[in-house]
C-alpha cells in the first residue's frame, strides 16, 4: 500500500517546466545535427563539404540502420532528396548503355533534379516545408554534379519515339524535358530486375524558368529546325475597279484558260489555311470547271460565244453580264499527231513526295493517253541540262516509262539550259500541222542561267515563233514560282496548271488532254464596249493579270491566251444599269450632253462584245462580234441555266476569298445555297469537291 501511495503521489506531481536556456540549446543542437546531415552550408558553385555520392551513401546508411526511426517526421522530409541523390550516384557509377559511343557535353548540373513520377495516380500537393526542402535539394544537386555527363542518345524504338513526342509537347508548354534515368543497378538493384530506361521526366519549376540558363535541347535535330521558309512567288495584283461607262466605256483583256489558282486554293484549304488573296485568280477558279456552253457547228469557226444578262445575287441594284465561250471539240479520230517534249525539273528541291514522285505518276498517265505514232522526248535539268530520252514513238511505251521511273533528284536548277535543249529536240522531231509542245514540270525558280522573268519571257517568245508551244505544270509548295509559270505559259502559247494530287494529274493530263494539248485558236482577246445610255458602271470580275490596253485589241503583234479543243471560257461583268440607284461614282457635271443628244446609235444595247482570234497556223486575226440587247436578258437569277448559276457561285467564292467589297455582305452560306442548287450532273465529282471547299472556308474564316 505504501508503494501504491508513493506511486499515486508521484503521478500527481506536475513535471517541472524546462528552462528557456535549455530549450534554446537543445533546438540549436538539433538544427546543427540536421544541417550536417541534410543541408549544404556552402554557396552555389562551391566544392566544399561532402561530395554528393558520399552524402547520399551516409544518409542512406543511417536510414537503413534505423537511426532516424525515432524522428519519423524528419525521415519523411529527407526521403525525397535522398532518393534523388541515390539516382544520380547510380547514373555516375553505371550509365545506361544504348550502343552509341557519342558523348553529349550537356551535364545534369545544367538541369533541375526534381524527378516527376510516371505513375498515373494523382499526387497530393506538397506542403510549404516540403517545397522548401525540394528547392534546396534542386540547388544542391546542381552544385554537386558538375562532373556528371549525360549518356549518348539511345537508338529509336517505340518507347523512345513516344518519349520524343512527350519532350516535344513539354517544350511547347515551356517545360524542359530531362533524359530518362536508368533502373537501379549494383547494390541497389532488385533481384531479377532488368535494367531499362525510365519514362520519368524532370520538370523545371515555373518560377525559375526565367532565371535558369539556356539549355541545349535534347530533341532530335529535325524536330528543332525552324519551319522551312516559304519561297512561293505569287504575282500580287489589285482587284479590278468600278469604271464609269461614260468616262471609260471600253474593257479589253486576254482570255485565260489556266486552272493553277483553283488547285492552289484547294491545297491551302485542305491544309487548314485560308489562301492568300493574291493566289486567288477568280477567272481561273471559274474556268476550272467544264461547262456545257453551246459550241460551234464546225471547226471552221473555232468557238462560239453566248452572252446573258441576269440579276446579281449579292447586289439588288446591279446585274451580271455573263460571257460564255465554247471551243470546237476535236474528235479523237481527227486529232493531229503529237510531238511532246517532257522538260522535267530534277533539282534537289524536287525530292519530296508531292513533287518528283507525283510528277512521275502524272506523266505515266499522259503516256497511256497518247497514240502509237505520237512522239515523246525527255529532257531533265538540275545543275545542267541533259537528254534522258531522244525522240521515241509512244508505241515504245516500256522504254518511255522506264526513262521516267529512273529519274532521280539532285543539284541546282539550270532551267534556261533545259528549255533550250527541249526546244532543240522539239524542232528535231517537228510535226507539220501537228501538235509540237514542250511540257515543263517544275516546283520553282530557275537559279542558273537566265532566271529573270523578263529574260525567260523573251526566250519563250522567240521560240514560239517556230511553232513549238509551251505548257507549265507546277508541283509542291514552299518553292513554287507561280509568277514565272504564268509568265512563260502566257508567252509560250500554252497553259499553266498546278498539280497537287494524282486526281488532279488525271484531270489535267487525261480527262482534259485534248484541251491541254490541241490548240484550236491562239491570241484570243475580248473587248467590250458599254453603252453609257444603258449602263452607268461596270466591273470585270477577275482577269486582272490579263488586262490589255485598248489599242492592243487590234494589234496582232500583241500576244494573248489560247483555246484548246473543247475548252470552255467564262467572263463575268457586274454592271449597274442606268437609273438603278446602285452607282458608286458621281456623274460628270458636263458629260450628259454628249450622250443625251438624241443622236446616239444603238441606244437600246447594253454593250457590244468583240472577240479576236488567230487560227493556230495563221498570223492574221479574225473578228467575231455580238451585240447585247434586251433579248439577252434573264428576268430572275433562278431562271438562268444550271451552269450559269454554278459559275456565278464560283465567282462569288473567289471574290469572298479575296475579301472584296462586292461580296462583303454575301456569306458562304449563300454561296453554298447557290452552288448546291446548281450542282447538276457531276460525273467526276468536281462540283461536290467545290462544296466541301466552301464549307472549309466557312469554318476557317467564319460565315461572314
Amino acid at each position: 500500500m505504501v508503494e501504491d501511495n508513493e506511486l499515486n503521489r508521484l503521478r500527481d506531481i506536475a513535471a517541472p517546466a524546462p528552462a528557456q536556456d535549455a530549450k534554446a540549446r537543445a533546438f540549436e543542437a538539433a538544427l546543427r545535427a540536421y544541417d550536417q546531415e541534410n543541408i549544404s552550408a556552402v554557396t552555389q558553385g562551391s566544392v566544399g563539404g561532402l561530395r554528393l555520392t558520399e552524402r547520399a551513401q551516409k544518409l542512406w546508411s543511417e536510414i537503413m540502420q534505423k537511426k532516424l526511426i525515432a524522428t519519423p517526421a524528419l525521415a519523411g522530409l529527407v526521403a525525397l532528396p535522398i532518393a534523388g541523390y541515390a539516382t544520380f550516384h547510380l547514373l555516375r557509377e553505371q550509365p545506361p548503355k544504348f550502343g552509341g559511343d557519342e558523348k553529349i557535353s550537356e551535364t545534369l548540373a545544367d538541369k533541375p533534379a526534381t524527378v516527376k513520377p510516371t505513375t498515373a495516380q494523382p499526387k497530393p500537393a506538397p506542403t510549404g516545408l516540403e517545397k522548401d526542402k525540394k528547392a534546396d535539394a534542386d540547388v544542391e544537386s546542381r552544385n554537386a554534379t558538375d562532373a556528371l555527363v549525360a549518356p549518348a542518345s539511345p537508338q529509336k524504338s517505340e518507347s523512345t519515339v513516344a518519349g520524343g513526342a512527350a519532350q516535344q509537347n513539354a517544350l511547347e508548354r515551356g517545360v524542359l524535358a530531362e533524359p530518362a534515368p536508368p533502373a537501379p543497378t549494383g547494390e541497389f538493384a532488385l533481384d531479377g530486375a532488368v535494367s531499362a530506361p525510365s519514362t520519368s521526366r524532370a520538370r523545371m519549376p515555373a518560377e525559375s524558368k526565367l532565371m535558369a540558363p539556356q539549355q541545349p535541347s535534347t530533341l532530335p535535330a529535325d524536330q528543332m529546325q525552324p519551319p522551312p521558309e516559304n519561297r512561293d512567288r505569287i504575282e500580287d495584283f489589285k482587284a479590278n475597279p468600278v469604271h464609269a461607262a461614260l468616262e471609260d466605256p471600253v474593257s479589253t483583256f486576254s482570255i485565260d484558260v489556266d486552272t493553277a489558282s483553283y488547285s492552289f486554293v484547294r491545297s491551302s484549304l485542305k491544309q487548314g489555311t485560308l489562301p492568300q488573296a493574291d493566289t486567288v485568280r477568280v477567272e481561273e477558279m471559274i474556268n476550272y470547271f467544264p461547262y456545257d456552253w453551246k459550241g460551234p457547228e464546225s471547226a471552221s469557226t473555232p468557238f462560239n460565244s453566248t452572252v446573258s444578262v441576269m440579276p446579281t445575287p449579292w447586289n439588288t441594284h446591279t446585274r451580271l453580264m455573263h460571257v460564255a465561250i465554247k471551243g470546237f471539240d476535236v474528235k479523237p479520230t481527227e486529232q493531229p499527231k503529237a510531238n511532246l517534249v517532257f522538260l522535267i525539273d530534277v533539282s534537289g528541291s524536287m525530292d519530296e513526295p508531292d513533287k518528283l514522285p507525283l510528277l512521275k505518276s502524272a506523266f505515266r498517265l499522259l503516256v497511256s493517253k497518247l497514240k502509237a505514232d505520237d512522239t515523246i522526248s525527255i529532257v531533265t535539268y538540275a545543275g545542267d541540262a541533259g537528254t534522258v530520252l531522244e525522240p521515241t514513238k509512244a508505241s515504245e511505251k516500256d522504254k518511255i516509262l522506264s526513262a521516267i521511273d529512273n529519274l532521280t533528284p539532285g543539284g541546282s536548277t539550270a532551267g534556261e539550259a533545259g528549255i533550250k535543249e527541249a526546244y532543240r529536240l522539239a524542232q528535231k522531231s517537228f510535226v507539220k500541222d501537228g501538235v509540237n509542245r514542250v511540257m515543263l514540270a517544275t516546283d520553282g525558280d530557275f537559279n542558273i542561267g537566265q532566271s529573270d522573268d523578263d529574260d525567260l519571257k523573251r526566250l519563250i517568245e522567240s521560240e514560239r515563233k517556230t511553232g513549238v508551244f509551251l505548257s507549265v505544270f507546277g508541283f509542291g509548295r514552299g518553292n513554287l514560282n507561280d509568277q514565272m509559270m504564268q509568265t512563260i505559259a502566257q508567252n509560250g502559247n500554252g497553259t499553266a496548271a498546278y498539280i497537287d494530287t494524282l486526281a488532279e494529274a488525271e484531270k489535267v493530263l487525261v480527262e482534259d488532254a485534248s484541251s491541254t494539248l490541241f490548240t484550236i485558236a491562239k491570241d484570243v482577246k475580248i473587248q467590250v464596249e458599254f453603252n453609257p445610255n444603258k449602263v452607268s458602271e461596270y466591273r470585270l470580275i477577275g482577269y486582272e493579270t490579263r488586262a490589255l490596253n485598248r489599242e492592243d485589241f487590234n494589234n496582232d503583234r500583241v500576244d494573248a491566251g489560247d483555246i484548246g479543243s473543247g475548252h470552255s471560257v467564262t467572263a463575268i461583268y457586274e454592271i449597274t444599269p442606268k437609273g438603278s440607284g446602285g452607282e458608286q461614282i458621281d456623274p460628270l457635271r458636263y458629260g450628259q450632253a454628249s450622250v443625251d443628244n438624241g443622236g446616239v446609235a444603238n441606244a437600246g444595247e447594253y454593250a457590244f462584245v468583240k472577240i479576236r482570234y488567230k487560227l493556230p497556223n495563221e498570223d492574221v486575226s479574225k473578228l467575231i462580234t455580238t451585240p447585247v440587247t434586251s433579248a439577252n436578258e434573264i428576268s430572275s437569277f433562278d431562271q438562268a441555266s444550271t451552269d450559269q448559276r454554278f459559275s456565278v457561285a464560283v465567282a462569288a467564292f473567289g471574290q469572298k476569298l479575296r475579301d472584296e467589297d462586292a461580296t462583303a455582305k454575301f456569306g458562304y452560306d449563300k454561296i453554298m445555297e447557290i452552288a448546291t442548287a446548281a450542282r447538276g450532273a457531276d460525273p467526276f465529282g468536281y462540283r461536290s469537291e467545290f462544296l466541301s471547299l466552301v464549307r472549309l472556308a466557312s469554318a476557317l474564316g467564319g460565315n461572314r
